[in-house]
């Protein structure tokens, strides 16, 4: 059953920045969709504006089907009773987006409170029952976020994420800024929280390897769009577009010598989305661009069983090694 339908979406802010452009994808209950790319590259604005979460002036065109129902369209109670309830977020960077002067089990509670009509003492319970389910001691509800660390921090997020049983997670970059034992405790967690309340989960990151281990799906975003999906370990082992390829290659992979000391990068940054290049947004960065690139926009065609990319090479994905004269 299709939980989240989203449909050509686009979000432009004030001042004519497109950040999201046209992107659809579909989340099925109980399903898992990584979103990757780099930084600018338009994830984060995709996930705020599923819940309508954007600053105001920002321009919001397209479709977000939360169980049928245009999150778009919604007047502002109903918007308030869905969020939360019917979806809510792990915010990036826990500790700017906890309220340092509050206890973290009143943050967790206020939501409780709000959506459920509980009375204190019941919310106050809630919350112990949240925090032991990720992690942490009941007691820790009468800390302030100052005196929890950053795992423990993100902990109390998905906590309070959890705490009116929505069917929909989004996380935001939910290990940033955490150590890397950490980041892998986080993830099991949201893994085995997902796995056990059957919950829809969209996860971003710039880390495919972190989205292959964790996800069912995977999209890949560039400058606004989505330019390969399919399915997660697929994109990650064997992307079909020359970007995908180049994150992929980003990472070392644990075990191989020759990634580890021939690490392969991508030269540059995502362009400017209030100054986008023509054609192809990748094509100024991307070592197997054709003369057609430069003027011809890619639309997502098949590249494969369940698979798509935006990609005149989808056909027979061009590898990366091979660039066009002037290029390095």
């Amino acid at each position: 059953m299709t939980l989240l339908d989203v449909r050509n979406l686009s979000v432009t802010y004030a001042g004519g920045a497109e950040a999201v452009r046209g992107v659809d994808l579909r989340l099925d209950a109980g399903q898992k969709l990584g979103v990757a790319g780099e930084s600018g590259c338009g994830k984060s604005t995709l996930a705020l504006a599923l819940l309508r979460l954007l600053p105001a002036g920002t321009r919001i065109t397209g479709e977000v089907l939360l169980d049928g129902e245009d999150v778009l369209a919604m007047k502002w109670g109903r918007l308030r009773a869905v969020r939360w309830a019917g979806a809510s977020i792990v915010f990036q960077g826990a500790m700017h987006s906890l309220n340092a002067v509050h206890r973290v089990g009143d943050q967790i509670a206020e939501p409780i409170l709000l959506h459920h009509r509980a009375t204190p003492a019941g919310a106050r319970t809630r919350t112990g029952e949240l925090l032991e389910q990720v992690g942490l001691p009941a007691a820790r509800a009468d800390a302030y976020p100052h005196e929890l660390s950053g795992g423990q921090r993100q902990r109390v997020m998905i906590a309070m994420a959890l705490a009116c049983d929505p069917r929909l997670i989004i996380a935001d970059e939910p290990t940033t800024a955490l150590d890397v034992m950490i980041q892998a405790q986080i993830l099991r967690l949201v893994q085995r929280l997902v796995a056990g309340q059957d919950l829809a989960l969209i996860m971003i990151s710039h880390d495919l390897a972190v989205l292959a281990d964790t996800c069912d799906r995977l999209a890949v975003m560039y400058a606004g769009r989505v330019v390969e999906e399919g399915p997660a370990r697929q994109v990650h082992e064997d992307a079909r577009h020359p970007y995908g390829q180049a994150l992929s290659a980003a990472f070392p992979k644990i075990g191989d010598p020759a990634s580890r000391f021939a690490p392969r990068g991508l030269a540059g940054d995502p362009p400017d989305p209030s100054a986008l290049p023509p054609g192809c947004t990748f094509h100024p960065r991307c070592p197997v661009a054709l003369d057609i690139c430069a003027t011809d926009d890619q639309a997502l065609r098949p590249a494969g069983t369940g698979r798509s990319a935006a990609c005149v090479h989808t056909t027979g994905p061009a590898p990366l090694e091979k660039a066009r004269p002037g290029t390095s």
